[in-house]
Formats: structure tokens, C-alpha cells, sequence
């Protein structure tokens, strides 16, 4: 996640490649192709139709057809992917910066729709892939699939990226529905993650009602021990740097502190078998509500920019292999013996992935509005559409999961995996290029223009007052209402903001608990 990080993905991913490819020629190429998505999305910022994933998606095919050409249909990778690196160095960063960047109060307001989408709506969509296509499956005769792989693509295509959707969605303009969409899709993530993880650790081989319990057991085991972990690590390293006072003497040291103790609750989390997810998630908002407010004023802008930065480049690094890797020869060879299997299950799991996702999103909406006593406050059929379209799109931990269960480094000789991995690719990129470049219009359709209120105006006048390099959405939250979800919620942030002043504040530090140190700003400065 971390300054290290970024830099050394690359050239561990070099130390799994073919000696052919494995140089400083295909290195230096890969990184002028992440300048390149860069520019060319900046460039396309205003687009009604693309979006930066989508555009590193394209960028990533236009490039691998190059290279096929180029190796006569050997290759179309600069680089060889491979899972557990995914999972080591290019997820921590974008889940990590999803929590310490998440507006708590936004967050925790709709805490009991969020909850329901992501982990209630995950379950039901994970029903229904698996069970619909170990049924519908055996009229491809893929005979080479067990039990357990019908449950892991479960897992697979219930993670969802809804990086796309908020690309074009404003927290300010529309923060209710920004808010829903952020928070459902890290804790989604995070829920497919621990399934997926859970299934390995499953006997399929005789299914019987204590093994379902144990299941159940070591789901909502692995669930609260990540979140505590991660709520552990954040703590601590919220008290060491309030104690210590690093950053009068070295901002660099403050900042370092902050990222190696994050990506240490993601490691620790990897180490005891937990969510590491899960864990550098809950760990990111712990340390956005005490250990930043305990650094310096620097430090304070740079963690920000940094954590952003690290996680805005593994997503544009991991659509740009998907593009590459979409046109490899060595899948599409085992698979392509049996074209109409592909086909249809390509056809299968998107008409899964649609059905699942409609299977939850309306009937929870429903739910979560009867808590909902204003009429302002509930989520409106249309704003229950673009949830909806938010989730189709696969990315990231999809493809991540797909290649770990069904490839061994990058590589799988296998049909019925084969087919698989080209499948969870071909969905990825039609839902992404299909549904990224539909996003934008769909939503100015459904929502229509929406201008700043005054409120949001305020805060944004403030922000970039105080602090001029966070005013791009970084605002203070005291000013943005997301409605009142129910009502026991404002009982429970009563007397949890209680408990957080009396007990917690005084000993971790937090806004308005820490002494001011020599490079710190102002109370009224600092972002809540």
C-alpha cells in the first residue's frame, strides 16, 4: 500500500515472468503504459462515456493485440500475473485508502442498508451463482468441475467494483447514493473475500448439518477477528504516535510509521489465516479517526495524497493487465476446444450475475426504507436502479479470486479451468467497458443534473481554505446530511460519541485531543 509497494510490484511480477519478457525493456514499457492511462484518462475526465478503468481496459487490449502480433501469437503479456502478489502488494493500498478515505459519518449513518447490501446481499448473490450454475453448467458438460469449484465462482462473482460508478458519482451532489455504493462495495469485497477463503477451508466431501454450523462458525470467526484485528493495529498506532510526537522531529518518520503499520494489520491478518481485507479496512478508518489527527499538518496532507495515490495506481496497474491478459493465447487454446461450452458459460454467469444482483438489491432497499420514516430519507426506485448497475461490474478481486483458485502462477492446462478464467475475464470486461461507458448517461437519465446545495457549497468554500490540497471531496462531513436512515442510529452515535470523548479520545488521540505540536493546524482546520 505503501511507498515500497508500488515500486516492487513490478519487479517481483518480473521475477515470475519468462526470461524472454522479464527486463528492464518490459518494465519501462508497463510504466509508460500506467503514464499513459494516466494522461489519456485525465484528458477524457469530462467524457460522458469513459472512465479511467475503462480506459486502461482499452489501453491494455490495444496493447496486447500489439504484442501478439509482434510474437507471432506467443504472448500477449509484458508481465506474468500472479495472484498471491495481487493479494500482497496491489489490494492492501485500495482497500486501506477505501477506509481511511471513507466519510465515517455518511458511512455509519447508513450502516444498516450497507451492512445488508454488502454481507446479506453478497450471501444471496453467492446462492445463487453457485447453485445456479452447478444446475445450469451441466448442460455445457463441463465434467471437469467439482463441488468446490462451483461454490468458489460463487465467491468470484459476488465480489463486485463499483470503481466505475463512482467515478461519475459526487459525494457532495448526491451523498446518500454515494455513499451506499462506496460502503456496500469495500464491505462486499471484503465478505467475498472471507467466503472464498472459507470455502477452501470447507469439506465438501460430505456435507452434513454440523459441517454447515462450522461453516456458518468460521464465516462470522473470520469476520469479527479481522475487524478486530484491524481495529487493534489502528489503536496502536494511534497511541504511539500521540505519545512519541514523531513528526516534530521527522514528518518522513510519522508518514512511514502511519504506512508500515497499516500494511502490518494486512500482513498479521495473512499470517493468523483472518480477512487481511477485512482487517487493513476497519484498520483505515481507525487510523482516519485518531492517528491522523495525532501527525502534523504535513503529514497530514501527504498521508492522504499518498494512500490515494498508491491505491488509484493498483487499480489502473490491475485493469491494465486484465486488458493484456484478455488476449492470452495459452487460455483461449485449452478453451476454445469446445467454443459453444465458452459461450455459454459466459452467457450463464453474466445472466447469474444480473439475476443475483436484482435478487438483493430491490427486496433489501424495501427493508431498509421501512426503517426510514421520512419520505426524504428512502432510497428511491431510480437511486435503487443505479445500486443496482453500481454492482454489475466485476474487476479487481473477481479476476484476483478467479486466478487463485483456477490457475497455478498465471498458468492453467486444465479445460474446465480454462474456460473458467477466460469466462470471469470475458464478464469483467463486458461489464466493465460495457456498463463503465453506459454509467454516466444512465445516471444523468435517472438522477438528472444536480446542483451543489448550500451546505455542500460551505463546505467546500471551507475545505479549501484550510486545507487547499484536500478540497477535492475531502471536505468536513459536519456539513453534509445523508439523511436519517433510522432513528435508534442517532441513538447509538449518541452515546458512542459519548464513550469516544470520555474514554477513547483522551488516551488515542483523535480531533480536539491531541496538544497542538510545532507544523500542526488548527482545531478548526481539521477534518472530521
Amino acid at each position: 500500500m505503501m511507498a515500497l509497494n508500488s515500486s516492487s510490484v513490478v519487479m517481483k511480477l518480473a521475477l515470475f515472468s519468462s526470461p524472454d519478457t522479464a527486463s528492464v525493456d518490459s518494465i519501462t514499457l508497463f510504466v509508460l503504459l500506467l503514464c499513459a492511462c494516466v494522461l489519456i484518462g485525465h484528458l477524457l475526465e469530462k467524457s460522458r462515456w469513459m472512465t479511467e478503468s475503462v480506459v486502461a481496459i482499452i489501453i491494455g487490449l490495444f496493447t496486447g493485440t500489439i504484442i501478439l502480433m509482434t510474437t507471432k501469437g506467443r504472448s500477449s503479456h509484458i508481465l506474468v500475473f500472479d495472484e498471491e502478489l495481487f493479494f500482497i502488494y496491489l489490494l492492501p493500498p485500495i482497500i486501506f485508502n477505501a477506509g481511511f478515505q471513507v466519510k465515517k459519518k455518511q458511512f455509519f449513518r447508513n450502516f444498516l442498508a450497507i451492512v445488508l447490501y454488502g454481507v446479506v446481499g453478497s450471501l444471496i448473490s453467492f446462492v445463487i451463482v453457485s447453485l445456479g450454475s452447478l444446475q445450469l453448467f451441466k448442460s455445457l458438460d463441463l465434467d471437469l468441475m467439482g463441488l468446490g469449484d462451483y461454490f468458489a465462482l460463487g465467491a468470484v462473482f459476488s465480489a463486485t467494483d463499483s470503481v466505475c460508478t463512482l467515478q461519475v458519482l459526487n459525494q457532495e451532489e448526491t451523498p446518500l447514493l454515494y455513499s451506499l455504493v462506496f460502503g456496500e462495495g469495500v464491505v462486499n469485497d471484503a465478505t467475498s473475500v472471507v467466503l472464498f477463503n472459507a470455502i477452501q477451508k470447507f469439506d465438501l466431501s460430505h456435507i452434513t448439518s454440523a459441517n454447515i454450523m462450522q461453516f456458518i462458525g468460521n464465516f462470522f470467526y473470520l469476520f469479527l477477528a479481522s475487524t478486530f484485528l484491524g481495529v487493534v493495529v489502528g489503536l496502536l498506532s494511534a497511541y504511539v504516535i500521540k505519545k512519541l510526537y514523531i513528526g516534530r522531529h521527522s514528518t518522513d518518520r510519522e508518514i512511514a510509521l502511519m504506512i508500515l503499520m497499516a500494511y502490518m494489520s494486512y500482513m498479521l491478518a495473512e499470517l493468523l489465516d483472518l480477512s487481511g481485507i477485512l482487517t487493513v479496512f476497519f484498520c483505515g478508518i481507525v487510523m482516519s479517526h485518531y492517528t491522523w489527527h495525532n501527525v502534523t499538518e504535513n503529514s497530514r496532507i501527504t498521508s492522504r495524497h499518498a494512500f490515494a495515490t498508491f491505491s488509484f495506481v493498483s487499480e489502473i496497474f490491475i485493469f491494465l493487465y486484465v486488458g493484456m491478459d484478455a488476449l492470452d493465447m495459452e487460455k483461449w487454446k485449452y478453451a476454445s476446444n469446445s467454443p459453444w461450452t465458452l459461450l455459454g458459460a459466459c452467457g450463464i454467469l453474466l445472466c447469474l450475475v444480473l439475476l443475483g444482483r436484482a435478487a438483493f438489491v430491490f427486496p433489501l432497499s424495501f427493508i431498509a426504507n421501512l426503517f426510514r420514516k421520512s419520505k426524504a430519507d428512502k432510497i428511491a426506485f431510480k437511486q435503487q436502479v443505479v445500486i443496482w448497475w453500481a454492482g454489475l461490474m466485476r474487476g479487481a478481486v473477481s479476476i484476483a479470486l478467479a486466478y487463485n483458485k483456477f490457475t497455478r502462477k498465471g498458468h492453467t492446462q486444465l479445460q474446465g479451468n480454462a474456460i473458467m478464467i477466460t469466462s470471469t475475464i470475458t464478464v469483467v470486461l463486458l461489464t466493465n467497458v460495457v456498463g463503465g461507458l453506459l454509467t454516466k448517461p444512465l445516471i444523468r437519465s435517472l438522477l438528472g443534473p444536480h446542483k451543489h446545495g448550500g451546505s455542500s457549497m460551505a463546505s467546500d468554500s471551507f475545505s479549501s481554505k484550510t486545507l487547499p490540497l484536500l478540497a477535492n471531496g475531502q471536505g468536513s462531513e459536519s456539513n453534509i446530511d445523508t439523511g436519517n436512515p433510522i432513528d435508534s442510529s442517532q441513538v447509538v452515535h449518541h452515546y458512542w460519541r459519548r464513550f469516544d470523548d470520555s474514554f477513547m479520545r483522551p488516551m488515542f488521540g483523535g480531533r480536539g485531543f491531541v496538544p497542538v505540536v510545532p507544523g500542526s493546524p488548527e482545531e478548526g482546520s481539521s477534518l472530521h
